[in-house]
């Protein structure tokens, strides 16, 4: 399942990493929103691939 998690984090990773030079130093908002939201949800998804290495 950690394989799965680690997918799901890395396609928002990669969204949000090519939306952030769109962003342009977060003067744009819809960028900005896809970088903070695309981030978020790696972040989220990576804890739950780290989570069983912590329990």
């Amino acid at each position: 399942m950690g394989y799965i998690y680690l997918a799901i984090a890395i396609i928002p990773e990669v969204i949000a990493t090519g939306s952030l030079k769109l962003s342009e130093g977060f003067s744009k908002f819809t960028p900005s929103i896809v970088v903070i939201v695309g981030y978020g949800i790696a972040f989220y998804f990576l804890s739950l691939v780290l989570l069983p290495i912590v329990i």
